[in-house]
Protein backbone atom coordinates (compact mmCIF):
# COMPACT_ATOMS: atom_id res chain seq x y z
CA UNK A 1 0.00 0.00 0.00
CA UNK A 2 1.26 3.57 -0.64
CA UNK A 3 0.74 6.95 0.85
CA UNK A 4 -1.45 7.93 -2.99
CA UNK A 5 -3.97 4.64 -1.51
CA UNK A 6 -5.12 6.63 1.61
CA UNK A 7 -7.75 8.80 2.01
CA UNK A 8 -7.22 11.49 4.59
CA UNK A 9 -9.35 11.99 7.55
CA UNK A 10 -7.73 14.46 9.71
CA UNK A 11 -5.66 17.32 9.10
CA UNK A 12 -7.08 19.22 6.64
CA UNK A 13 -6.29 22.90 8.70
CA UNK A 14 -3.61 21.52 10.03
CA UNK A 15 -3.62 22.16 13.99
CA UNK A 16 -1.03 22.46 16.90
CA UNK A 17 2.61 21.06 15.78
CA UNK A 18 1.80 20.38 12.02
CA UNK A 19 4.47 20.84 9.51
CA UNK A 20 3.68 19.34 6.51
CA UNK A 21 3.65 15.55 7.06
CA UNK A 22 4.13 15.24 10.51
CA UNK A 23 1.08 15.57 12.14
CA UNK A 24 -0.51 12.83 13.71
CA UNK A 25 -3.41 11.90 11.15
CA UNK A 26 -5.76 8.90 10.40
CA UNK A 27 -5.92 8.00 6.63
CA UNK A 28 -8.69 5.02 5.05
CA UNK A 29 -7.36 2.75 3.02
CA UNK A 30 -9.26 1.73 0.37
CA UNK A 31 -10.10 -1.86 1.69
CA UNK A 32 -11.82 0.02 4.70
CA UNK A 33 -9.19 -0.52 7.17
CA UNK A 34 -7.73 2.64 8.97
CA UNK A 35 -4.30 3.57 9.30
CA UNK A 36 -2.86 5.94 11.93
CA UNK A 37 0.07 8.49 12.08
CA UNK A 38 1.63 9.45 15.40
CA UNK A 39 4.21 9.34 17.73
CA UNK A 40 5.78 6.26 18.54
CA UNK A 41 4.44 5.31 22.02
CA UNK A 42 6.54 2.40 24.37
CA UNK A 43 3.84 1.84 26.63
CA UNK A 44 4.36 -2.52 25.80
CA UNK A 45 6.07 -3.87 23.41
CA UNK A 46 3.70 -5.09 20.54
CA UNK A 47 3.73 -8.17 18.50
CA UNK A 48 6.07 -8.72 15.52
CA UNK A 49 4.79 -6.50 12.60
CA UNK A 50 2.98 -4.11 14.46
CA UNK A 51 3.49 -0.65 16.09
CA UNK A 52 2.31 1.46 19.06
CA UNK A 53 1.15 5.44 17.96
CA UNK A 54 0.21 7.97 20.49
CA UNK A 55 -2.41 10.42 18.96
CA UNK A 56 -4.12 13.54 20.25
CA UNK A 57 -8.14 12.84 21.19
CA UNK A 58 -8.71 15.98 18.74
CA UNK A 59 -7.21 13.85 15.85
CA UNK A 60 -9.96 10.58 16.43
CA UNK A 61 -12.88 13.04 16.99
CA UNK A 62 -11.80 14.97 13.33
CA UNK A 63 -12.03 11.87 11.63
CA UNK A 64 -15.31 10.47 13.47
CA UNK A 65 -16.89 13.36 11.54
CA UNK A 66 -15.20 13.29 8.44
CA UNK A 67 -16.51 9.92 8.64
CA UNK A 68 -20.12 11.12 8.90
CA UNK A 69 -20.34 8.40 12.04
Amino acid sequence: MTRTELTLLTGHAGGPNCDDDDCPNVYRATNGSFVVQGNVSSAFTPPVGEALVEIPEHVLREAVRALGW
